[in-house]
């Protein structure tokens, strides 16, 4: 069964023309539960951190290779920011709507007010755009493959601002 949270996602890739393939799963936490499904794509999977800085006014959705680590420290000096650290789970429900293991960019859906900066390595903006990528649909679970450039062109109907940084 589809959730409402999962189907608003739906909706928005249906009225954009992004074409995606759902796998249905257990409930997957991390990354690292999440390559042990058997999932038949060749699809690159994409860690998603939720960050904030130190005062707490600006927050950050990070978006790596999965097999990548951040250095909150390095990434706090390229972003011009004080220091980072992971954002509370009420900061994830207050800005993205989601609920910790569920941490993706369709969570943006949720960010009426544009307040979350998008992060994204910077892999991920010169590869070919018909690479494929996997994400939650806001629940973790089901994941959903699509194309780099159906991504691209979610990112832009979203209107945050997204940075691309070297990880």
């Amino acid at each position: 069964m589809i959730s409402e949270k999962e189907q608003k996602v739906y909706d928005v890739l249906h009225k954009l023309d992004i074409n995606y393939v759902r796998y249905e799963h257990i409930p997957v936490f991390t990354i690292q539960e999440a390559s042990e499904l058997d999932m038949d794509t060749k699809a690159h999977h994409c860690k998603n951190l939720f960050i904030r800085n130190r005062k707490g006014n600006q927050h950050y959705l990070v978006i790596i290779e999965e097999s990548k680590k951040v250095d909150l420290k390095k990434l706090s000096l390229q972003l011009k920011s004080t220091p980072l650290s992971f954002a509370s789970e009420d900061r994830l429900d207050k800005f993205l709507g989601l609920k910790p293991g569920s941490v993706t960019p369709f969570g943006l859906i949720n960010d009426i007010n544009k307040k979350v900066i998008v992060v994204i390595d910077e892999i991920y903006k010169n590869q070919q755009e018909n690479m494929n990528i996997c994400f939650h649909p806001n629940v973790n679970t089901a994941t959903i493959e699509l194309t780099l450039r159906d991504f691209q062109k979610y990112l832009q109907w979203c209107k945050n601002k997204v940075l691309y940084v070297q990880v």
